[in-house]
């Protein structure tokens, strides 16, 4: 079977769509699935997509675009149609310009697309505060739909929310719902230490921006009474970074906090230490398909503490209520903080169960579905 992959920019680094993309790719490829890629340029090395677009920059937002370390490319009819012409079925990995005239020309050629629901509208507004407007995102996704997923066969959901939200907007296509699925032999391995310590450790991962919502950890260290032993490391990078410094620094100079908060991007096995001597794991987005960046830190035996609200489905890897807060309260956040920071025995208890949770999430699980999606696809 010969399947095409459709995506603006599949050599984006730390984009966890671009990272779900290539993992699949490699696996499908291991099982014999011819796979070709139509994308644009990758500026970031010597590996190129078998089909180049060229770049299209947007107008005023280009720079947020690239802060977000991501690129649209230029939907090419002609690059389009030849690579349409090469597949037995075309997988559209988002709802954009280059997805829309795929769509369109995979019909005149009878070629049947399939896609995976990635992101929501809410994703792209965040970077300019419009989340909040229902008008501008309900509209948005009326245009997904009815330009690129209702033109699908079959559309992958990763999580029962995604497909929850698209019911709800009569989407035309077969809904089918199973996890992007985690690499297990790339998990962390650890063995937590719980030596006698007078602070406490609490990590986040995820990239600098508005709806990952590192703002309301930082804030919820204000109200909590551990605030003076709490050491806050938050791992990523991204285009809020200076205001989430800034609002950091705030409160370490008005002595809320006793310890600066430590900003950064690390290595797997820098990680890997870090998570060791950690005590605590947040997951504070508030707009989030699947996050399987926190499964993945999780599983090694982590306490979480995670957001829960309409747009983020993150929190079902929750094993206990007081492992989720409200998202976007800080006050909320401090009390399960309290919650866990107050017994230490309690606490190291519950790691227990989070050890190997990611099991449930193996991959292998995920390319058999996704198989068996290109071969209905096709069928007549």
């Amino acid at each position: 079977m010969k399947v095409l992959y459709v995506v603006n920019s599949l050599y984006s680094k730390g984009n966890g769509l671009c990272n779900a993309v290539r993992r699949n790719m490699n696996e499908l490829e291991k099982r014999g699935i011819e796979i070709r890629v139509l994308s644009g340029m990758n500026h970031n090395g010597d590996e190129q997509p078998d089909y180049i677009l060229p770049d299209y920059k947007i107008p005023i937002f280009h720079g947020i675009v690239r802060k977000q370390g991501y690129q649209f490319a230029k939907a090419d009819k002609k690059v389009i149609i030849e690579a349409i012409k090469w597949a037995d079925v075309i997988h559209l990995e988002e709802p954009f310009a280059i997805q829309v005239k795929t769509a369109k020309l995979a019909k005149k050629y009878h070629v049947p697309c399939v896609a995976t629901y990635h992101l929501h509208p809410e994703n792209l507004f965040a970077s300019i505060k419009l989340y909040w407007s229902k008008i501008i995102n309900c509209t948005l996704l009326f245009f997904w739909k009815i330009l690129v997923y209702n033109k699908c066969k079959i559309v992958h959901c990763p999580t029962k929310n995604v497909e929850d939200r698209l019911k709800k907007h009569h989407f035309k296509a077969e809904l089918r719902t199973f996890t992007n699925g985690l690499i297990l032999d790339e998990l962390m391995h650890i063995t937590k230490k719980h030596e006698p310590k007078d602070t406490y450790n609490i990590i986040s991962i995820g990239r600098y921006s508005n709806e990952k919502d590192l703002q309301t950890i930082i804030k919820s260290l204000k109200y909590s009474k551990f605030n003076k032993k709490i050491k806050l490391i938050l791992l990523g990078r991204g285009p809020i970074e200076k205001k989430l410094k800034k609002m950091a620094d705030k409160l370490y100079k008005k002595g809320y906090i006793s310890y600066p908060v430590e900003f950064g991007f690390h290595t797997l096995d820098e990680l890997q230490i870090i998570a060791e001597e950690a005590d605590l794991y947040i997951h504070a987005a508030f707009i989030e398909v699947e996050g399987l960046s926190c499964l993945e830190a999780i599983q090694t035996g982590l306490v979480p503490i995670i957001a829960q609200g309409p747009l983020t489905a993150t929190s079902t890897f929750a094993l206990d209520p007081n492992s989720i807060f409200m998202a976007r309260k800080p006050k909320d956040l401090a009390k399960k903080i309290d919650y866990w920071l107050s017994d230490d025995e309690k606490r190291i208890k519950e790691e227990e169960k989070y050890v190997g949770l990611g099991q449930e999430y193996d991959i292998k699980k995920s390319i058999d579905q996704l198989e068996q999606m290109y071969i209905d696809a096709v069928k007549e």
